[in-house]
């Protein structure tokens, strides 16, 4: 971006400094004001207003205004924040204000689903079904949230149980062609106890072609459940017990191979369309003891995860054309499996919400097993990667008379991890003045990997590694946060605030370092994040509009960078060095009149590279996945038809805005700005609804990756890139009925 498109955003942001709201655009009610949204930021109910943190907010009303059913929904409605989905269902990568992530690293965001942390980035990208509220806190929230909150938080909360029987069907048609069906029921089961259950079911074809296979690159079948529990036998305990599974059904690894990420021409035309296979699991009681005193919290938790992905190989191209085969008469598939783990447990005590000084103290502490095995087989054209999970199939090149199928495996590389986090933390906030508040919180993590090589010594990469090799280390860092908020009236909040983040470092696969990659070796360590932030809220017109600025100034040390290593099939992490970002988000909701609400959402981002381990002409460049700035506009109209009984017909429409990005540290290329626009358009009963919605409307074509390639024959360079096509133009129609 030149010096006068810069200035010229800088001034459009500026303008909004006095305009700009706490929560994206949402269908409008009959009333004339916007509603009061309440938040658990500080792990306590208050008023977004008040909250001293850049907070978006997406209530049941903008979830199903919007159409919000996966993360990639509500990320695009969020400043400054992106979500780039990529190779299989479980690799998401979260990007917030600069701070990013990378395959198999720890995300850049805590995710805290139903009071439970996400135990594993690869359960992100999941169908978010029967949601009452999702909120996006930017900035390190480590002193609350923990390690990897580094750039912020994502709290999930589910509908709870109702007092009186409901439920709710629904169905769906989607242009893959696709269908959509799902079920809830909630109620008392006694005086005491009360259940909510909810199922949900999707089976598309898919939107990518694949002409070489005539059929869609990405089908989808995924079947998701949810039941929670409630028992409340008085006023001071409740206890709370959920359980949830989600299995998924797709394909992975469909990249195409071009030197320009901006190049969207070429088909998807692997020969080998592979698996993924994805499920999830898991269980959690949350305790509540109320008193005068206070309320004790505890929180137990189990999370499993197992996801085998399979797929072809670079160059990603029928077995006639790929670059093996044009060398050596021979053409590779890939595998990878991943089998997670996790117990978790938190405990806390939190003060009274209406004293002059508030406290929360607590300990948490998480198990986590996990395996992973990746590899490359011999692609023998009959269309099917072998499964490979703990046991290689036997190496085609011992013994010497071994040939496909019987013997295919090439590379195979595995490891387990045994690891044990934990924490204490607290947090105090007081009242200086009638309108002065001060808060300081402080949390201590302690992250110990223990690291052992499972890879038969066939396959060992390197003569200094064994099976059965055993790498520990432990990542610790203490996490301060320091804020006062001054009220000048009720409905202006102004803030200043600094605040640490910790991500925690880990393991490449065993050898890795033995290939001499720039900046790459078999242990990644951990990053931190120091953040200054000043932010000012507010509400006007009799609440018909609302505000939000916020500036923030960021120095991460230990940033990630990623490497793919082809000839091992692994997926590598470095630490670039010191970084720097600083940028300023602005928003504005509005309710224009008693039928038409309005968003719009500025975000900025400028970030600097200030020391590389990977090369030092990296110095001064753009951070990996950095988009310099977004640009998120939102539309809703709903007018009542009073021939239709009291029904009324809607319209709303998102224009997600995501500025040049880059995706290496050496910023070879640069991905120009993509515009996506979504559409809905329907009718509400009381009830009962239908509603027609598109995707990317317009069918913007763009890259959702790029990722550097393998830099050998016949093309060295970056001619090699990986990229992988982004959805297409989407459309279908969906029907529901409450009782």
């Amino acid at each position: 971006m030149n010096i006068n498109k810069r200035l010229l955003m800088l001034a459009c942001l500026a303008a909004l400094c006095a305009t700009a709201p706490d929560l994206p655009a949402q269908t409008p009610a009959a009333t004339t004001s916007l509603e009061e949204v309440i938040v658990t930021a500080r792990k306590r109910d208050e008023a977004s207003l008040n909250v001293p943190v850049a907070v978006n907010v997406f209530t049941a009303a903008d979830i199903e205004a919007a159409g919000i059913e996966r993360p990639q929904d509500f990320i695009d409605l969020t400043p400054n924040m992106t979500l780039v989905q990529t190779q299989n269902q479980g690799t998401s990568f979260v990007t917030v204000r600069g701070i990013s992530q990378a395959r198999n690293s720890e995300p850049s965001v805590a995710v805290v689903i139903d009071g439970v942390a996400m135990a594993n980035p690869s359960q992100f990208n999941q169908e978010l079904i029967d949601i009452e509220s999702i909120q996006v806190l930017k900035g390190p929230q480590g002193a609350l949230y923990g390690r990897n909150a580094i750039g912020g938080a994502i709290i999930i909360t589910s509908k709870q149980p109702t007092d009186e029987f409901e439920g709710r069907v629904s169905a769906g048609y989607d242009s893959g062609p696709g269908y959509r069906v799902g079920a809830t029921l909630s109620g008392p089961i006694s005086d005491t106890v009360k259940y909510r259950a909810t199922v949900s079911y999707l089976d598309t074809d898919g939107y990518i072609d694949n002409p070489f296979l005539r059929e869609e690159a990405d089908p989808y079948e995924d079947l998701s459940a949810r039941g929670l529990l409630v028992w409340e036998p008085n006023d001071g305990f409740r206890a709370d017990l959920r359980a949830y599974i989600s299995d998924v059904s797709t394909q992975a690894l469909y990249f195409n191979i071009t030197g320009d990420v901006n190049d969207t021409h070429l088909p998807v035309r692997v020969n080998n369309p592979g698996v993924n296979d994805r499920e999830l699991s898991g269980a959690s009681l949350k305790l509540d003891w109320n008193s005068s005193f206070g309320t004790i919290t505890s929180v137990t938790a189990y999370d499993k995860l197992e996801e085998i992905l399979t797929g072809d190989q670079f160059n990603f191209l029928p077995i006639p054309e790929s670059v093996l085969f044009q060398f050596f008469q021979a053409d590779q598939s890939q595998h990878q499996f991943l089998d997670v783990d996790a117990f978790s447990q938190e405990l806390r005590f939190t003060s009274p919400a209406d004293k002059s000084v508030r406290w929360i103290f607590g300990a948490y502490a998480i198990s986590t097993d996990r395996y992973i095995s990746t590899g490359n087989v011999i692609d023998i054209g009959d269309g099917i990667a072998p499964e490979v999970r703990r046991t290689p199939l036997t190496r085609f090149d011992i013994p010497t008379n071994c040939f496909p199928p019987r013997c295919r495996q090439f590379t195979y590389l595995a490891d387990s991890q045994d690891n044990f986090a934990w924490a204490i933390f607290g947090d105090l906030s007081f009242d200086i003045t009638d309108r002065l508040e001060g808060s300081v919180a402080l949390r201590y993590d302690e992250d110990e990997r223990e690291n052992t090589t499972e890879t038969p010594a066939a396959f060992l990469p390197t003569a200094s590694a064994t099976q059965g090799q055993v790498r520990k280390n432990t990542w610790d860092e203490l996490q301060p946060k320091v804020t006062l908020r001054y009220k000048p009236t009720v409905d202006r909040t102004l803030y200043i605030g600094y605040s640490r983040g910790f991500r925690s470092g880990g393991f490449n696969q065993t050898g890795v370092g033995a290939a001499n990659i720039a900046g790459i070796d078999d242990l990644f360590d951990k990053e931190t994040a120091d953040t200054y932030e000043a932010g000012f809220k507010g509400e006007f017109m009799d609440r018909r509009l609302a505000t939000n600025l916020s500036l923030y100034y960021t120095q991460a040390n230990g940033s990630y960078f990623f490497v793919f290593d082809p000839g091992t099939s692994t997926q590598n992490l470095g630490n670039l060095g010191d970084v720097d970002y600083k940028g300023l988000e602005a928003e504005v909701r509005a309710r224009v009149t008693d039928n038409f609400d309005a968003y719009l959402g500025l975000g900025y981002t400028d970030s600097e590279i200030k020391e590389s381990s990977r090369a030092a002409s990296d110095v001064g460049n753009q951070a990996p996945l950095v988009s310099e700035y977004s640009i998120n506009l939102g539309l809703a109209y709903r007018q009542e038809l009073a021939a239709f009984g009291g029904a009324s017909a809607f319209v709303r429409a998102d224009l997600d805005v995501t500025g040049p990005t880059w995706f290496y540290p050496d910023n070879f290329t640069e991905r120009d700005t993509i515009n996506v626009l979504n559409l809905r358009v329907g009718l509400d009963g009381k009830s009962w609804s239908v509603t027609a919605w598109a995707k990317n409307l317009t069918d913007e074509e763009y890259n959702a990756e790029w990722s550097p390639g393998p830099q050998f024959f016949p093309n060295p360079g970056y001619s090699n890139n990986f990229v992988f096509k982004a959805l297409p133009r989407r459309w279908g129609v969906d029907l529901a009925y409450r009782f």
